[in-house]
């Protein structure tokens, strides 16, 4: 009888430790999102190193409002990721370095089919599974990555056209959801997660 017991009291502790299934999608999602943000991260502090090489400081300094951007979308998501009792993959970050133009081109191309294509997946999953913090995560890099994709038009019509001067060279970085403003037309509140304009990062 003794040992009924044992094996009945083993097999409620055994259930009740399983719980709800984790949101695999949403997981996997993360991961993605962890390693894009932060190849794009590196990629783009290169890219600024390479815009400081040809003479293009105002754009250098894009570049480098957008790395730190990305690097605060990446600590979003593994903030996500390890409160779902996760942990991220190690992986060594690849990319490109061409000319300032090819970069901006480039960087066009990413911001545009992450904002139409990845984050509308990562979204999407994160709704099925019911995971508000990475519905949130994914939702403020979708919406401050939208306003990448024109800062970096803007700036590369300006190179076309040789008018470089007229970019902005300040930019002030969101540190909670990683939107970026021109500094010198900076709101009060973020517009995406209300964070105050003096805790933004200067840059």
């Amino acid at each position: 009888m003794k040992n009924v017991m044992f094996l009945f009291l083993i097999s409620v502790i055994a259930l009740s430790g399983c719980g709800e299934p984790k949101p695999a999608k949403t997981i996997e999602n993360l991961k993605a999102g962890i390693k894009e943000e932060t190849t794009a991260s590196e990629k783009y502090a290169a890219f600024a190193k390479r815009a400081v090489e040809e003479g293009n400081d105002t754009i250098a300094k894009l570049f480098d409002a957008t790395s730190e951007a990305k690097a605060i979308h990446a600590a979003n998501h593994l903030k996500v990721l390890e409160k779902l009792g996760a942990k991220m993959d190690e992986f060594m970050p690849e990319y490109t370095v061409a000319t300032t133009s090819e970069n901006l081109e480039a960087a066009i191309d990413d911001e545009q089919y992450e904002v139409t294509t990845t984050f509308v997946k990562f979204i999407e999953d994160a709704k099925a599974e019911k995971v508000p913090d990475a519905l949130k995560s994914f939702t403020w890099a979708s919406e401050s990555e939208d306003n990448y994709e024109q800062l970096y038009s803007d700036a590369l019509d300006a190179l076309k056209q040789n008018a470089e001067n007229t970019l902005p060279f300040e930019y002030a970085v969101c540190p909670v959801c990683g939107n970026i403003y021109v500094k010198a037309s900076m709101v009060e509140n973020c517009a995406i997660c209300r964070t105050p304009s003096e805790k933004f990062i200067i840059i």
